[in-house]
């Protein structure tokens, strides 16, 4: 696998992926204006380090952004060289998963998006579905358990050196008003490869709501559930 991920092709498209999504520099500095040449003097000893099991990603800078109720929310940026590494492995292991996710969920997916959300929503409540079960959870992204994620990676993800560099960047440190942080759970919002990630996890929710057969509608950490009457919205919150 890890032949693909680094592909010229693969790493080429995963290239204008970065650039084009802009974004601020990493901890190192380096703008996303600086990457290409970056890459054209240093892709034969990245490539090495990264086939001889010896790169490592550098830390996260955290970065506080307000949020629309006041609060702000913890976004966590990689350097560019690590933002187009993990854009590049989205790019191999989404073909991968893609098939197996949920119709309902709508949130990172190729060819899905909110407006498609809100419409199925829509479609649930005039078809006599009106009772609304609205859950977020809380902190979700913070919250993801490593084993559990790199378990279920593991499944489909043979590739040691590719596990291996997923593994590293979940453990990466974060750095935060200048002091470096421990990272032993969560995925960091703001990566290329964490909404892949987030949605590995959250088809197990997936899972578990179509075998109770209910309807619903996810978009990322987002999910609400629709119900004919009022007593069986009340039922779905029992365990």
């Amino acid at each position: 696998m890890i032949e693909r991920v680094l592909h010229i092709r693969n790493m080429q498209r995963a290239l204008q992926q970065v650039i084009a999504n802009k974004g601020s520099a990493g901890v190192d500095g380096m703008n996303v204006q600086e990457l290409s040449d970056y890459l054209r003097k240093e892709k034969t000893r990245l490539y090495s380090s990264i086939k001889e099991r010896c790169y490592l990603p550098q830390p996260i800078l955290g970065v506080e952004i307000p949020k629309g109720n006041g609060k702000t929310r913890l976004l966590g940026i990689p350097t560019v060289t690590d933002r187009v590494l993990q854009q590049a492995v989205s790019q191999v292991l989404m073909p991968h998963y893609e098939n197996e996710f949920s119709v309902h969920s709508y949130g990172f997916r190729p060819n899905k998006n909110a407006r498609q959300a809100v419409g199925k929503a829509l479609e649930h409540i005039h078809e006599g579905y009106p009772f609304i079960v609205d859950i977020d959870l809380k902190t979700f992204f913070d919250e993801v358990d490593h084993c559990i994620l790199l378990n279920l990676l593991y499944r489909k993800v043979k590739c040691p050196i590719t596990m291996r560099l997923i593994r590293k960047w979940l453990r990466a440190p974060i750095l935060i008003n200048g002091q470096l942080h421990k990272r032993r759970k969560g995925v960091p919002q703001g990566s290329p490869l964490s909404p892949l990630l987030s949605n590995i996890l959250l088809n197990e929710l997936d899972k578990e709501l179509t075998k109770r057969k209910l309807r619903f509608v996810r978009y990322a950490d987002d999910f609400s559930i629709y119900t004919q009457y009022k007593s069986h919205a009340t039922a779905t919150l029992k365990p």
